[in-house]
């Protein structure tokens, strides 16, 4: 292999006229990282420890590095590719999938100093963690590319072949659209699974500091006050326990 081939990004196919990837690997493959970053998050926030997440960031930035240079060689594709071997490839075009990736990259390098270099996590990090996740996820369940999204909002050139052909123009099929009924239950389920998670961050005692962070931030200034006369009740009593 030369020099030259091995920075050509993307692949050569017929019929199709610019290089593209398989999408069915990529997916693939964000699904693995959002499972390992999960994991990692839960560990962070529910354990107070860094050690899993320490390793998934250093191991998430190597891997979005290799892909801007090289997606042949990205570790989390290979693995996609593993898995998904057996199936018709699904082309995309490369340009817009390494502009994507170049953003992931952009989200993991101060992750990979704040978290790894200098261990100091906090609810903002935590945040752009929860961001990289997100993306993740779209990805990978419903195959939503959101910066190949902002690739056609800023380039000049608009990106073709992308996931699911949301970059042609179409007309949704009959199959594709909701009618009123159907309306009604997937907003009834979007309003129930919001409310589930606001009463789990809201209503539950929360037994890790990022869970309370996040309580406190939904709070009033009047429960916020109810909630500082509490924990000086709390420490007043406990005080005069230990004199008596």
């Amino acid at each position: 292999m030369s020099i030259k081939s091995f920075f050509e990004y993307g692949e050569r196919v017929d019929g199709y006229d610019v290089r593209v990837l398989n999408e069915r690997e990529a997916r693939a493959a964000a699904g693995i990282l959002f499972g390992l970053g999960l994991l990692s998050l839960l560990n962070a926030v529910m354990l107070s420890h860094g050690v899993v997440t320490r390793y998934f960031i250093s191991f998430f930035t190597l891997d979005f590095l290799i892909r801007v240079i090289n997606p042949s060689y990205s570790p989390s594709l290979l693995m996609g590719r593993f898995f998904v071997q057996n199936q018709t490839p699904e082309y995309v075009g490369a340009a817009q999938k390494r502009f994507a990736w170049f953003i992931g990259l952009l989200l993991a390098l101060p992750m990979f100093y704040l978290l790894v270099i200098h261990w100091q996590p906090n609810p903002i990090k935590v945040l752009i963690c929860s961001i990289c996740l997100l993306l993740l996820i779209a990805e990978s369940a419903f195959s939503i590319c959101l910066g190949c999204k902002i690739y056609n909002l800023i380039m000049s050139k608009r990106a073709t072949h992308c996931p699911g052909g949301v970059c042609e123009i179409r007309k949704k099929e009959p199959i594709q659209r909701f009618n009123k009924i159907q309306l009604i239950i997937v907003s009834l389920a979007f309003v129930a699974l919001f409310y589930g998670l606001f009463s789990y961050m809201y209503k539950l005692e929360n037994k890790t500091h990022i869970g309370k962070v996040v309580s406190e931030m939904m709070m009033s200034q009047e429960e916020l006050e109810a909630l500082e006369e509490l924990e000086y009740q709390k420490e007043l009593e406990a005080f005069e326990n230990d004199e008596d």
